[in-house]
Formats: structure tokens, C-alpha cells, sequence
């Protein structure tokens, strides 16, 4: 189901992940976001779907994003510079309710606010459990995403986790969503971080992003 990517198209998304990568910074308040100099790749998702491991595939280090069992870990929006190229942002997970309601509420604000106010964004993956489908809050983050004319790509994660037939329902649940949103890319991607699948796939489609290949 994964699109398909000549050779040099995946050359290019490996020179680009391959590459120079670096943390730059955690933000928790908006007016201290990085200079908007460049574009971004943000991964929103719900909490424990996996951002933090995509982003570790995707550049092939084990380490760079912290990864956890415990869903809320990430809770302020990590800045990774892509070889002065790109910035990939790692937000905090939505739809998180046994936190503290204040810090709940909080994380939400600032992924919201800088979804709808961050003019460099040129993509936005929306990271979909392969275990569950679409789930009401990614339909929450789609929508809002779709108001404010973000472009964004749902991408499946955790496929080694489901049984066939699971992963053969929720790939036709997730693309029958991507269809329904205006803003939404008609591909949808399914990958598996530990099993490495659709990560070039990925990765190919960021690289060729506007602002992003080389000149």
C-alpha cells in the first residue's frame, strides 16, 4: 500500500535523514520557538503512538528522541535540526487524560496553537496506531488541521504489532479517513519502526517536500 519512490528519490530521503543530525531545543512556550528560517516536519499523534520512535528510525540513531513506555513523556516540542536543511519537531501526545489536568491542558494548547500558527510548516504526519485505526481525537487533530489549511500525511505506525487481519482493517479504516479531509495527503504511509518498513518510503516523501531538496 506504501507509495512507490525511484532510487533517486530514496537516495535523496537518506542523504537528508542520514545526514548531520542534531537536538536543538525544547520548547514550552511559543514565543520561544527557533527562527522560522527554515521549513519544519511536525509528528502529532496520540500519546504512546510512537513519535519518538519514528523519529529514531527515520535518522538511524537509537538515542536522539527519548522513548518511553509511559504515554505523556514527551511534553514540550523537541527541535531537531536536519543538516541546516529542515527542523523535524517531535510535539507532545494528545488525548493523555491520567496526567494532571493542568498539564493536560497545557500540552494541548501549545500543540494547537503552533499547528495553526506556524507558517514554515510545510508538513504535518499524524501518526496513526496501526493496532486501533483512527481513534476520535486523531479525528479532533484532522479537523483542526483541515481549518487551517496544514497540509498533513497520516502515517501508520506499530505494524509488526497487529495481526494481519487487524493491520489489513485499520490500513483501509486510516486510508478511508485520509480521504474524508481536504488537507490530508491521499497517501498514507504504514511503517514499523522495529522492523524498519516504510521508513525509506518516508523518508522519501520529506525530502522532496517544498524548500527542502536541495538547490
Amino acid at each position: 500500500m506504501n507509495p512507490e519512490f525511484s532510487e533517486a528519490e530514496i537516495a535523496a530521503g537518506r542523504t537528508l535523514f542520514l545526514g548531520p543530525v542534531t537536538f536543538v531545543t525544547s520548547v514550552a512556550a511559543l514565543n520561544t520557538l527557533p527562527a522560522g528560517d527554515r521549513p519544519e516536519i511536525a509528528l502529532a499523534g496520540r500519546s504512546n503512538v510512537g513519535k519518538s520512535s519514528l523519529v529514531n528510525a527515520l535518522t538511524r540513531r537509537n538515542t536522539l528522541a527519548k522513548t518511553s513506555n509511559t504515554p505523556g513523556r514527551t511534553q514540550m516540542l523537541n527541535y531537531f535540526d536536519m543538516g541546516g536543511r529542515a527542523h523535524l519537531v517531535d510535539m507532545p501526545g494528545y488525548g493523555y487524560a491520567e496526567a494532571p489536568k493542568t498539564k493536560v491542558a497545557a500540552w494541548n494548547k501549545l500543540v494547537l496553537d503552533y499547528l495553526k500558527g506556524r507558517p514554515n510548516l510545510v508538513r504535518v504526519l499524524v501518526l496513526i496506531d496501526a493496532r486501533h485505526g483512527p481513534k476520535p481525537p486523531d479525528r479532533e487533530i484532522m479537523a483542526i488541521l483541515d481549518k487551517a489549511a496544514v497540509s498533513y500525511q497520516l502515517i501508520l505506525t506499530k505494524m509488526d504489532k497487529p495481526s494481519a487481519k487487524e493491520a489489513s482493517e485499520n490500513v483501509a479504516a486510516t486510508i478511508a479517513e485520509a480521504r474524508k479531509h481536504p488537507a490530508a495527503h491521499p497517501d498514507v504511509i504504514a511503517t514499523s519502526a522495529v522492523k524498519d518498513e516504510g521508513i525509506d518510503e518516508l523518508r522519501a516523501a520529506l525530502a522532496g517536500l517544498p524548500g527542502i531538496a536541495p538547490k
